[in-house]
């Protein structure tokens, strides 16, 4: 029995961690131009999901890394902001023009979010600012957040992490 045991520990340490990820569940919402946006569009890509609220200054504190990363992988990286209630189109409008954004801002009435952040009665709570990465498969492959007790987002090696799903990726047609 101990012998199992430390071949199956052993395993989980040489197993690529993909393994133990999940395929992203799939969506379609409207942006702020009533355009539907649906996860399976994008496959064959990496896609970067936000979940935010236009009002919190820990949200903004992603922006920039965002735009650094819509800049350097210009058209291989999507992003893709999702807002809940009570955030609106006013509130997203004011956000997109007062910081810039340029990705879409998607409306979710809770049940994406909820099936993303695996919200449950015993886990209720959403923190924001939070930040899935999904691989050209549609396989999470980060589910990165707000780290109240550091005060930052742990972003970790974001760069390093999607130059390796981009690895001996086509660059899409655009």
């Amino acid at each position: 029995m101990r012998l199992f045991a430390c071949l199956l520990l052993a395993a989980t340490l040489v197993i690529p961690q993909s393994i133990f990820t999940r395929r992203a569940p799939g969506f379609a919402l409207p942006d702020q131009n009533q355009r539907i946006h649906d996860l399976q569009d994008y496959r064959g890509r990496v896609v970067l999901i936000e979940f935010l609220q236009t009002g919190c200054p820990k949200c903004l504190e992603l922006t920039p890394t965002l735009k650094e990363i819509e800049r350097k992988y210009s058209g291989r990286v999507v992003i893709l902001a999702v807002v809940l209630p009570p955030d609106n189109m006013d509130t997203v409008a004011r956000f997109r023009k007062e910081h810039g954004v340029t990705w879409p801002v998607l409306f979710d009435c809770g049940q994406m979010t909820a099936s993303y952040l695996r919200l449950t009665p015993d886990n209720p709570t959403v923190h924001f600012p939070h930040l899935i990465v999904v691989d050209p498969r549609g396989i999470i492959q980060a589910d990165l957040h707000y780290d109240s007790e550091a005060g930052k987002m742990q972003l970790g090696p974001l760069s390093q992490l999607i130059d390796g799903l981009l690895k001996g990726q086509k660059p899409p047609v655009q």
